[in-house]
């Protein structure tokens, strides 16, 4: 039920789906409501129009790109009775580029849309299921729930230690009021469900022709918010055939309190997530978002006649500080952008401040069920910029770096932190990357902690362990970066874990 941009086949009930083209049927968009349009002009915030979009600074920056990429082969597919591939959501986990998208597995009941699983070591694949083993689906339709037979267009974070995904849910092939759920996992693998229904539904503000409803979610978390934007053909600043995307916020994953949704003046209160959708921040169906810290912007990727277009925004969405890129690809269903568990973009192996990587995997045929399939990886990157110039900037940039201090220890960067560390060895163990030369605008950044040889470690039963650093508490991922630093371990209690004052946690 993700698509929202052409007629395709009906999911049938049965699983027969892979033997024969079934009749067909408008599941979410009309035959009239096709491919997103690239000219539509803005509307500035001061005076929103039936878009609600906003219009760009007068001068936007041209940023440089180089290093295209992609396209030569599909990176992953479904087992053989997966006919149709798309909506896919990445993220990098530690070395594993990890990716969950839509299909279908007639082993996987109800009948319906399924989420599968795969991973590989680089985003242009190749991707197979865990261990390298067949692609399985590892979220599926909840009988007698709002998503009762179909689950799609996934959307992943990482958040403290919790995987949360968001997707689209719909009781049946004709209930075409599509909603939008979460669930969550500690693995990516195995899911919970954990509303009784849908944390956001249709807005019902105005009647279109395409009764699609809300879906295709992308999540981002930034700043301790929770940002979810999302399609929704009822809203009052979707176009004339029911595209455009809409931004809530809200520091609660469930977005059950504190939400907030964008509007023409910025994010304003509003008492819950159907509240009316009176701005729209690019006119698509099928869109991804992304934070981009070495800029300051937030990237969304669409689908335009040209290739997949990233069009950027200021923090609170006032301004577009930069002109769009374009990367060129052959498409057919929405991308997902490669991101970082928490919806980050990605630093570059080549330049950490001044290059980022976009990659996005996306649908570019439509095949034998008549819905979208074939994912293949596209890319390029934006270089020549100066992403660690200031130093809040670089902080934000340089998180899970370590680099040479000046007084010949190491500094990592963490949670928006600099932790000082004796060992270059413990620094290794901890930190993402290791750079050989210091970035300048860190001088300009206190030390919140110091990590010396022996430093006291403790450890409780269902905590972990951490290193106590002037009376806080840094919990520690990685065992071997405790044993580089010749620290015994002190058991405590879990009510004297929990007492301390908590610093962000140490390690990959």
């Amino acid at each position: 039920m993700g698509t929202c941009r052409r007629r395709r086949s009906s999911r049938r009930t049965t699983r027969s789906v892979a033997l024969a083209l079934v009749a067909v049927l408008a599941v979410a968009c009309t035959a009239g409501e096709a491919a997103p349009r690239s000219d539509r002009p803005l509307v500035a915030p001061t005076d929103a129009g039936p878009s609600g979009e906003a219009t760009p600074p007068a001068d936007p920056v041209a940023l440089a790109v180089d290093s295209q990429r992609g396209g030569e082969h599909v990176v992953a597919r479904g087992g053989a009775d997966a006919v149709y591939n798309y909506g896919p959501t990445l993220i990098t986990d530690g070395g594993t580029v990890r990716m969950w998208w839509c299909s279908q597995y007639g082993s996987a009941p109800p009948a319906g849309d399924d989420i599968l699983y795969a991973e590989a070591d680089r985003p242009e694949g190749p991707f197979s299921g865990p261990g390298g083993g067949s692609v399985p689906a590892v979220f599926s339709g909840n009988p007698g729930g709002f998503d009762a037979m179909h689950t799609c267009d996934p959307s992943v974070l990482r958040v403290d230690g919790t995987y949360y995904l968001y997707y689209t849910g719909a009781a049946g092939d004709h209930a075409h009021r599509n909603a939008i759920g979460v669930a969550t996992s500690q693995d990516g693998l195995h899911w919970k469900r954990v509303t009784d229904g849908p944390i956001v539904t249709q807005a019902g503000d105005t009647i279109r022709d395409n009764t699609y409803g809300v879906g295709q979610p992308a999540a981002v978390y930034l700043d301790g918010w929770f940002y979810l934007m999302f399609t929704d053909t009822t809203g009052q600043a979707a176009g004339w055939n029911g595209a455009g995307q809409f931004v809530l916020r809200s520091p609660d994953p469930l977005f059950a309190t504190t939400v907030e949704a964008l509007g023409p003046d910025g994010f304003t209160a509003v008492e819950s997530t159907a509240a009316p959708r009176t701005r729209s921040v690019v006119d698509a169906f099928s869109a991804d978002l992304m934070w981009v810290d070495a800029l300051s912007a937030f990237a969304i990727a669409h689908q335009t006649a040209d290739g997949t277009r990233l069009t950027f925004w200021n923090r609170d969405f006032t301004a577009q500080p930069y002109l769009p890129v374009v990367i060129p690809t052959t498409w057919e269903e929405g991308p997902g952008l490669v991101r970082q568990p928490d919806g980050h973009a990605p630093t570059s192996t080549e330049d950490v401040c001044g290059r980022v990587p976009f990659d996005v995997v996306h649908a570019t045929v439509i095949g034998r069920a008549d819905a979208p399939t074939d994912l293949r990886h596209y890319g390029l990157d934006v270089h020549g910029i100066d992403g660690c110039g200031r130093p809040d900037q670089a902080l934000a940039v340089l998180d899970g770096v370590a680099m040479p201090s000046p007084v010949r220890t190491m500094d990592l960067v963490v949670g928006g932190r600099v932790v000082r560390v004796d060992r270059r060895s413990v620094a290794t163990a901890l930190a993402d990357r290791v750079l050989d030369e210091r970035v300048p605008s860190l001088d300009e950044v206190p030390v919140a902690a110091r990590l010396g040889a022996g430093a006291r470690a403790v450890s409780a039963e269902g905590r972990g362990v951490g290193f106590v650093l002037d009376d806080t508490l840094w919990p520690v991922s990685s065992a071997e970066a405790v044993a580089a630093n010749d620290s015994q371990v002190e058991v405590i209690g879990p009510d004297q874990w929990d007492a301390y004052p908590k610093g962000p946690t140490l390690g990959q």
